[in-house]
């Protein structure tokens, strides 16, 4: 996800590395990573699994360590988070119908991160950085 300069969300905004025309943040949604992981899992190479494993791991350091050029969108898999996921993440489309369009879940859990993000920082634009034209078209 990437915000505006002058987010309100002290948790986050304090620790975010700005980019370099310093007027935009990179916020990392869990699912992006939960999804880096599974991608990286099923690759059939080993050598090539190992490799990417250990660059994911070294990258997760340093978002830790704050070394990052962003940082990390914590989100509460509670029942506020599932309910947006059940209603489509603010799209307009419930789950079932995103399945049928082939929208997984993935991506919709990219924009309920979105929709949360946005609900803590006021005064900013809150997008999606990606190159999946579906997920993007959500943005």
């Amino acid at each position: 996800m990437n915000s505006g300069a002058g987010a309100g969300d002290s948790a986050t905004s304090a620790r975010a590395v700005p980019s370099p025309d310093r007027r935009r943040y990179l916020i990392l949604p869990v699912t992006t990573v939960i999804e880096t992981g599974n991608h990286i899992a099923q690759l059939n190479n080993g050598h090539e699994r190992r490799d990417r494993a250990t660059q994911l791991h070294k990258l997760l350091e340093l978002v830790i360590e704050g070394k990052a050029p962003w940082v990390l969108h914590t989100v509460e898999w509670g029942e506020c988070f599932l309910r947006s996921l059940l209603a489509g993440a603010g799209t307009g489309v419930q789950l079932t119908d995103h399945a049928m369009s082939g929208l997984g879940l993935g991506d919709l859990c990219i924009l309920a991160e979105r929709d949360l993000y946005r609900q803590r920082v006021t005064g900013v634009d809150v997008l999606i950085w990606t190159l999946d034209n579906q997920l993007g078209a959500y943005s």
